[in-house]
């Protein structure tokens, strides 16, 4: 049983410039339209190639009597266009019966209030398979989308890989608090280590470390109550976050160039050893797996959340999370057959997903999958063991404060900007 695949272009949307938000918010759920119970319609991105891959696989083995009564059917779109095509087919009552959330979180909220997304926790609850999502996985989607209306086909964790080798041989242990990571980075800066890679090029990689230090003082609600306006990044408590992120720049712990340092390079020098310490997500697995590119072997690297920060309201407990671009549910047709195949893809997908592309879900696994990769183990390990999530700094943020945060995350750390002018500038357009 193959899927049947086809991608929606650009010119076969120009209608959509006509949808306002209006209309979209406006409409009802009626289901019909192009979206019937005839087949398990899926529109994803053209870019997500793992979905309909372990789509196909469950077709073919573990929900082939779905299959058969309900062919699987693939639409793509440029991710691009994938909003403007989501509005699209809602003002139509078009919507399939999986799809992809919007590049914009709020989107999803918008089409779940308007009565075009599923509720998991009602629909799962219903088929008695809520526990099959891993918790920290559910508090990502809330905390992103507003409830539980998308399901974690992908699931990423953020923290701290270091290399436990040269921690070994300048006698540190894996740091618990801020401090503790600041002595660590002294000590390696003295013994001609340099501590941090970090990429200003993508300066995303540096303003996931403001807020992984926003978090742990303030506590995993301090992004949204800036997103609420209950608080400002201009207020003393979130400029110190910053300052305390310039100042390992300042110490030069970032290395040489790192404004200019692109997303490869900086990946590269955690790999070849030449930095102790690196921020990034477990989407970095496949590079750590793979013994061509990573020279420090995978027996040499460690992970650790962000450490805590003494005094803080929140705990290194509370992981950085992201569920990449999930897939929600049309909830004006969930029925007796789309709810056949929901059930067997949430009991089924993480396993598949683990064995078939070495990809964490946010599934719980339900068969132990054989020659997983160590590191990929201990994250999937991290995932089950974390209840409480946060995300990352911009999550919230508009498209132009987005771009401004990342944009200036660089000068911050070379001492371009300072502190107070880097949150000047991202509050300014929030």
């Amino acid at each position: 049983m193959r899927l049947t695949r086809k991608t929606l272009t650009r010119g076969a949307m120009v209608a959509v410039a006509g949808t306002s938000a209006f209309a979209l918010m406006a409409c009802s759920g009626g289901g019909g339209g192009a979206a019937s119970a005839d087949s398990l319609s899926v529109l994803v991105n053209v870019e997500n190639a793992e979905v309909p891959a372990v789509l196909d696989t469950l077709a073919a083995g573990a929900c082939s009597e779905q299959a058969e009564a309900m062919p699987v059917e693939i639409e793509t779109t440029p991710q691009t266009n994938l909003d403007q095509q989501l509005q699209l087919q809602a003002g139509q009552d078009a919507l399939p019966v999986l799809f992809s959330a919007g590049n914009a979180p709020s989107l999803t909220a918008e089409l779940a209030e308007a009565g075009h997304v599923a509720d998991f926790e009602k629909v799962l609850g219903d088929l008695g398979i809520a526990d099959q999502i891993e918790p920290a996985a559910v508090s990502t989607i809330e905390s992103l989308y507003g409830g539980f209306n998308a399901l974690p086909f992908e699931y990423n964790v953020e923290g701290i890989w270091y290399n436990k080798q040269l921690f070994a041989d300048n006698g540190i242990d894996e740091p618990q608090t801020f401090d503790d990571m600041v002595t660590a980075a002294e000590t390696l800066n003295a013994a001609g280590v340099q501590p941090f890679s970090a990429s200003g090029e993508q300066g995303w990689r540096i303003t996931r470390l403001i807020s992984s230090y926003i978090f742990r003082d303030l506590g995993p609600d301090a992004m949204q109550k800036v997103a609420d306006g209950e608080a400002e990044l201009t207020d003393p408590e979130y400029v110190a976050a910053a300052q305390a992120i310039a100042d390992l720049g300042a110490e030069g712990w970032f290395g040489k160039g790192v404004g200019s340092i692109d997303m490869a390079t900086s990946e590269n020098q955690f790999l070849n050893g030449s930095a102790a310490m690196f921020y990034m997500g477990s989407w970095f697995l496949s590079g750590l797996n793979d013994p061509e590119m990573n020279q420090i072997g995978v027996e040499n690297v460690g992970f650790m959340p962000f450490p805590g920060v003494e005094g803080g309201a929140g705990d290194r407990s509370q992981l950085a999370a992201n569920v990449g671009l999930p897939l929600t549910m049309n909830a004006n047709l969930v029925n007796d057959d789309t709810t056949g195949w929901l059930e067997c893809i949430v009991e089924n997908y993480g396993s598949t997903a683990l064995e078939q592309e070495n990809r964490v879900s946010g599934f719980t696994l339900n068969e132990e999958v054989a020659d997983v990769p160590e590191l990929t183990s201990m994250v999937q390990e991290q995932v089950a063991e974390t209840e409480t999530t946060v995300l990352w700094f911009e999550a919230l943020f508009s498209a132009e404060a987005t771009t401004t945060s990342q944009r200036n995350a660089a000068p911050l750390v070379t001492g371009s900007i300072s502190a107070e002018e880097f949150m000047e500038l991202v509050q300014a357009d929030i």
